[in-house]
């Protein structure tokens, strides 16, 4: 199970509606070992695209310079889908790489703020693909 704060769960969604129509992507640290998600770390999606998200190669490897300066690892790893539903693509779990990680998909395919969009958090180990809750809860 994902538990996560209001506040992040809320910055993640903002993050994904302001690059909408391009998918957001970023992470959630958190002291290594701990799977407590507390410093939001919003990622430029170096593709610029509505159907496909990277992380720029050197934002990537000063993140993780950070994270090793700061005892921090990614607890989660986020992205938004742009038309569809908030579920890994094959592309997805390909580039699943930390299989301690939550990865939490945002959709905004309805992003008029009228209707629900999905925030849905995966365990991607080894290309196999693990739902699990997400509790939203106001601190730890």
């Amino acid at each position: 199970m994902l538990t996560i704060t209001r506040a992040l769960y809320d910055q993640i969604v903002a993050h994904a509606r302001e690059d909408h129509p391009d998918e957001a992507c970023g992470i959630v640290a958190g002291p290594a070992g701990s799977d407590r998600p507390e410093r939001f770390v919003p990622m430029l999606n170096a593709a610029r695209s509505p159907t496909f998200y990277e992380f720029d190669s050197g934002d990537l490897l000063k993140l993780y310079r950070e994270l090793d300066d700061r005892d921090e690892e990614p607890v989660v790893v986020y992205h938004s889908h742009t038309a569809t539903e908030a579920y890994p693509s094959r592309t997805d779990v390909s580039y699943a790489g930390e299989p301690g990680a939550h990865y939490v998909l945002v959709s905004t395919a309805d992003t008029d703020d009228a209707g629900p969009f999905q925030f849905r958090s995966f365990r991607i180990v080894d290309g196999e693909i693990t739902e699990e809750d997400v509790r939203v809860v106001d601190a730890y």
